[in-house]
């Protein structure tokens, strides 16, 4: 790996990845304050949680195997799918709850930081993705899982970011769901 596909790796690690597990939680906060159970409920809290897993799993999967044509192609699809169902998530929730200005700028940065993430992947991996664009047949196996021979950031930094994650993100949409599906079933919630 040469010295700018080091730097790229180092911003997408140190910066947009924890920009992302930061603007989830904001997103989550906002989604608290607006009373999501009382409103759109559990229907658009199980969009956030998928939405989550779309970007989650190709991030984990980048930080684990090999970029080759397999993981290249579940990127794509997972970034067009996160784009689809954030369209339907907000069509969904507009009409039910206040989106706040902060909500909206979360969500900038919840759409924009996996697309700026996948052109780095793009760039660190141009040989191939030449390759791939032209038609043409990489070497190795592209349709395997392989892992990876870097540990990106350290020992630490996989542990470390998955405890970041589940800290800033998991805990707080599983409470998000768990008061969606609560207030559902006609549990305590929060006054509208």
């Amino acid at each position: 790996m040469n010295v700018t596909d080091q730097a790229l790796v180092s911003i997408i690690l140190f910066f947009f990845l924890p920009v992302w597990g930061i603007a989830g939680c904001v997103d989550w906060y906002c989604h608290r304050k607006s009373k999501i159970e009382n409103t759109s409920g559990i229907s658009e809290s199980l969009l956030h949680a998928l939405m989550g897993v779309q970007v989650g799993l190709p991030i984990f999967l980048c930080l684990i195997f090999q970029v080759n044509a397999l993981i290249l192609i579940i990127c794509v699809a997972s970034l067009v799918m996160h784009e689809v169902i954030a369209h339907i998530d907000v069509k969904m929730a507009a009409p039910e709850r206040h989106i706040s200005l902060l909500e909206m700028h979360a969500h900038s940065y919840l759409a924009t930081v996996p697309l700026f993430i996948f052109a780095m992947i793009i760039a660190i991996n141009w040989e191939l993705v030449g390759t791939l664009l032209r038609f043409g047949k990489p070497a190795g196996d592209q349709f395997t899982f392989v892992a990876s021979k870097y540990t990106f950031g350290g020992a630490w930094y996989l542990p470390g970011y998955a405890l970041f994650l589940t800290v800033l993100c998991v805990i707080p949409y599983l409470e998000e769901i768990y008061r969606c599906w609560r207030a559902a079933r006609g549990g305590t919630s929060h006054e509208k």
